[in-house]
């Protein structure tokens, strides 16, 4: 009985631990916005790392954005509970939030037409990611809520 009790538990933590995983924390997806090629969803990785441009790279290609051409950069977040799993598959889930972190740019291409991009980010590519586009495009972010610039900023 004991060790059933034990078999249980560890692959309730196992479940959970699965379960909690959104992106994963290095990650980006491609959420929505004017690209037409890239598929709603499309998770990839992002880097600011660049001296010219930010890129999104994915299974299929890649999407540059040039810093001279960003218009507007925005950062929310967004977090709940997860009720449902927590109902279906283990209580423990009531205690813990998710919490997605969005990032939308705005951008004007050679042609002066205007795009935009909405990405998840995952929680460790947050900070940076912000701090390097604010620093190479001249552009203030536009965080949403106050809560949003605690985690954008660190919690300054």
């Amino acid at each position: 009985m004991k060790r059933c009790l034990t078999l249980l538990l560890v692959c309730v933590f196992a479940l959970d631990s699965l379960v909690l995983a959104g992106i994963g924390s290095d990650k980006t997806a491609y959420i929505g916005g004017t690209e037409n090629q890239i598929k709603d969803g499309v998770e990839g990785r992002s880097s600011a790392k660049d001296e010219q441009s930010f890129y999104f790279d994915y299974k299929n290609g890649r999407l540059e954005i040039p810093y001279n051409q960003v218009n507007d950069l925005e950062y929310g977040q967004k977090a709940g509970r997860r009720l449902g799993l927590a109902l279906t598959i283990s209580p423990w889930l009531l205690l813990s939030k998710k919490r997605k972190h969005y990032l939308t740019v705005g951008w004007t291409d050679a042609q002066d037409k205007q795009h935009a991009a909405v990405f998840e980010l995952g929680k460790s590519t947050v900070r940076t990611t912000l701090a390097t586009l604010e620093a190479r495009t001249g552009k203030k972010i536009e965080y949403q809520d106050d809560e949003a610039r605690k985690s954008g900023t660190g919690g300054q």
